[in-house]
């Protein structure tokens, strides 16, 4: 009866957060610096016309509306996996210097643009680009944290993934600044939706979609890792396969969501440890609550973003790091308790 009564309160919890979602898309299409009537907003999704408005909504508001859903959902089902397999509370894809390995990387890209005139990197190209980097990074920062043992050692990963993070997004700064290429990095470093098209939907949908699909497949074995080292193993789980096959998915995850949105900090931090909460240590229910309302979170903060200080925007990234960094406090000091 308990078992069916936390099924219960996690579809509940995400019938919820579904529905603040669908609310959070729609004000963030109706919500811009032009103002846009709801007849024309409806009007522009079943017709493609040269209105200016209807370009608008179409081409403009409803992609960023999008990716700011599944780029929000994406790192917090990024951070969600790396807690399980590290059983770290405060592992996430910018504490483990993963979204600045991607960001140093689209930094190398910007830079062999300027450098090889004739050489043109686009949407697909810096996703290649940030997953390198994400890639190196994420598996460097593992390796030195898990160096002595097969267990992961949670302070070595905080201290290996802010060192190295640190390292990474001075280095970007740096060739950026040599190559007069601040402006173009700096959007990168501080997140934004600004940039989005359709074409970093179709990537998203595509590449973290898939990711999606392979963490969901993956839950019931983060689950019975997350419960321990010892108690996996005597249930016959193959630990290194398994954190190898999830750091992977979230390389995907992160690479997709940086190559769209930028360096955008503690989603992964924050929303996992809500969902945990609420739905309890099942990474079955785990995994999509934290998809949703990471979604939720960043679709919201997107809006706010927009309207702080019109026309202008706020870096969204300065917006969730105002929330994770109290709770990163949180979190630390009650693990030394």
């Amino acid at each position: 009866m308990k078992k069916l009564s936390k099924k219960t309160l996690a579809y509940s919890f995400m019938l919820i957060g579904i529905i603040l979602l669908i609310a959070g898309i729609v004000m963030s299409i109706s919500l811009g610096a032009k103002d846009i009537d709801f007849q024309t907003i409806i009007h522009s999704i079943f017709t493609n016309s040269n209105d200016v408005s209807i370009k608008i909504v179409r081409d403009v508001r409803i992609p960023r509306a999008i990716c700011a859903a599944l780029v929000g959902g994406f790192l917090a089902v990024a951070g969600a996996i790396m807690q399980g397999i590290t059983r770290n509370p405060i592992a996430e894809p910018s504490v483990m210097g993963i979204t600045q390995g991607a960001t140093f990387m689209i930094a190398v890209a910007f830079v062999l643009q300027r450098i090889y005139k004739n050489l043109v990197i686009g949407s697909f190209g810096l996703m290649v680009f940030a997953f390198l980097g994400a890639s190196i990074s994420g598996l460097l920062v593992y390796f030195i944290s898990s160096r002595s043992a097969r267990k992961v050692d949670p302070v070595k990963l905080a201290l290996a993934g802010t060192a190295l993070g640190t390292l990474l997004i001075s280095l970007a700064m740096g060739i950026v600044m040599y190559f007069n290429l601040s402006q173009q990095l700096s959007f990168w470093i501080s997140g934004g939706l600004v940039s989005a098209k359709w074409e970093g939907v179709k990537l998203l949908a595509i590449v973290g979609g898939t990711a999606f699909i392979g963490a969901m497949f993956m839950a019931p074995k983060i689950t019975i890792l997350s419960l321990g080292e010892e108690v996996a193993i005597g249930l016959g789980q193959r630990t290194n396969a398994v954190r190898f096959v999830s750091l992977i998915i979230v390389i995907f995850l992160t690479g997709a969501s940086v190559s769209v949105a930028g360096n955008i900090v503690f989603v992964g931090l924050i929303v996992p440890q809500i969902a945990k909460r609420v739905v309890g240590a099942d990474y079955k229910y785990i995994i999509p609550s934290s998809m949703i309302l990471g979604s939720v979170l960043l679709v919201y903060s997107d809006i706010m973003a927009r309207m702080i200080n019109p026309p202008y925007e706020t870096p969204i990234g300065s917006l969730t790091a105002l929330l994770g960094v109290p709770m990163f406090i949180y979190l630390v000091r009650k693990d030394t308790k």
